[in-house]
């Protein structure tokens, strides 16, 4: 008998999987924050024997090498992976004995980089599931174009030959588990479902049912924009990351806030986008704890930049840590928690800008004088879709930097449901402008009566 337990990290829409028998197990891809992959182990009673990596990661940061570290079990990196660090190589075909009549064996699917592998669970010989990190995901494959430009469509040929591979090698019943695809943007479209089996993606998946050129050709021209802290997590997984370090950082009171404001370090406030709007500390920035908090901060923060937070509780500025920390930002500088109130002095107030829907955006004409600019901050993919009439684009993660392009006037600001445009609307609103955020699904700017274009031609700043 074996087991499978899956590890969960939905705001950067992966996940890691902890596997054995009755005695001992191994770890796939673990997360940056190994406790919880211990406390799995605990779970079960056994033994941490394997750690093993898919490939070196470009979207969060590993614990791998820390895990080995802590349980004494073997690291496990693909033997063409340039790392800087002790570890196990794994060849194509090795086999790994996990317990008694389990055992992992390497496959090589290159593609989504160079030197990725998968790993076929195997119990008493028969194929159970494979765990394909970033190559073969649910209804789609790993992007092509994170290692090296010049290498995307030599990858993207090699992930379709990776996906025939898994599929000539593997019976049809063999669970399929992908490390991306949740939501993750190593993922090259959006997956479609929570499960699947090799035969189930035999006949739905692109790279099973089209023709290499046909797939090369719709995979290179469907792919979106890269998270800017990608960037930094290849270089941190192929050094070895430091120990994660999840104690709470320093307590910061209304002085040293606004302190920190003035030195142009961001401070970010983790409440969610209705309490923000509703009053917050002139500056700030929010970034919902609930939403894609790492993918969103960690795109649009300069790299390496203080970050001070803001929580309406200790849990929530716990959790919120722990999501940062998987992607490298470490430790915050300072923290606060509790009532906005009291993260500002007695001689200063609250800001807060109105929220709306599509509906109050076509039913309130602008003042006599008032000039409006709607905002679009969705990403170029998303607008190819269809956009208000009028409407002036620029992509959330390009706003921080191209937000003196916009008009004069009152800002509106929307998204496709609300999360980006709450971020949006704070950056400007920090930067001195008037907004309105635009909280509401964008298929409801057709029905509030809005012109909605379409075609090839958008307009920008």
């Amino acid at each position: 008998m074996f087991f499978i337990d899956t590890l969960e990290l939905e705001g950067l829409g992966n996940r890691s999987y902890l596997a054995g028998g009755a005695r001992t197990a191994v770890a796939v891809d673990p997360p940056r924050d190994i406790d919880q992959v211990l406390a799995a182990a605990a779970r079960r009673g056994v033994r941490i024997s394997h750690v093993v990596e898919t490939h070196v990661h470009n979207d969060y940061v590993s614990g791998g090498q820390d895990l080995a570290r802590l349980t004494g079990a073997v690291h496990h990196v693909p033997a063409a992976a340039r790392v800087s660090f002790a570890r196990t190589p794994v060849h194509d075909g090795d086999t790994l004995t996990v317990d008694e009549g389990i055992a992992l064996r390497a496959l090589a699917t290159p593609g989504h980089t160079p030197h990725h592998t998968a790993y076929v669970l195997e119990a008493e010989g028969a194929a159970a599931a494979v765990f394909t990190g970033g190559s073969l995901l649910i209804g789609t494959v790993g992007r092509p174009d994170l290692v090296e430009p010049r290498l995307t469509e030599e990858l993207a040929r090699a992930q379709h030959a990776s996906a025939h591979r898994l599929a000539a090698e593997l019976p049809d019943d063999t669970e399929v588990l992908p490390t991306h695809g949740f939501g993750s943007f190593c993922s090259s479209a959006q997956a479609d479902g929570d499960a699947t089996t090799i035969g189930k993606e035999r006949s739905a998946n692109d790279a099973l049912v089209q023709d290499v050129d046909a797939f090369v050709a719709a995979l290179l021209a469907g792919l979106d924009d890269v998270p800017a802290y990608y960037a930094h997590m290849g270089p941190t997984n192929a050094a070895g990351p430091a120990p994660v370090d999840l104690t709470a950082p320093p307590v910061a009171d209304a002085a040293e806030i606004a302190a920190r404001l003035a030195a142009g370090e961001w401070v970010v406030d983790l409440r969610n986008r209705i309490a923000f709007a509703r009053g917050h500390v002139a500056g700030s920035f929010n970034f919902e704890a609930e939403g894609k908090l790492a993918t969103y901060l960690a795109w649009l923060i300069p790299w390496g930049r203080p970050v001070t937070l803001l929580a309406e509780s200790p849990g929530q500025l716990a959790r919120a840590q722990r999501e940062l920390a998987r992607v490298g930002i470490d430790r915050p500088a300072a923290a606060a928690t509790g009532d906005p109130a009291e993260w500002i002095s007695a001689h200063e107030e609250l800001r807060s800008f109105p929220r709306a829907t599509f509906a109050d955006l076509a039913a309130q004409a602008p003042a006599p004088g008032e000039d409006r600019i709607v905002l679009d901050v969705r990403r170029d993919s998303e607008r190819a879709g269809g956009w208000v009439e009028g409407s002036v684009h620029i992509p959330i993660h390009q706003l921080h930097r191209r937000q003196g392009e916009l008009p004069a006037g009152v800002v509106w600001v929307h998204c496709a449901g609300g999360m980006r445009a709450g971020i949006a609307a704070s950056l400007l609103d920090a930067a001195g402008r008037d907004v309105v955020a635009v909280d509401d699904p964008f298929d409801a700017a057709r029905g509030a009566g809005l012109p909605i274009a379409t075609g090839t031609r958008s307009q920008s700043c």
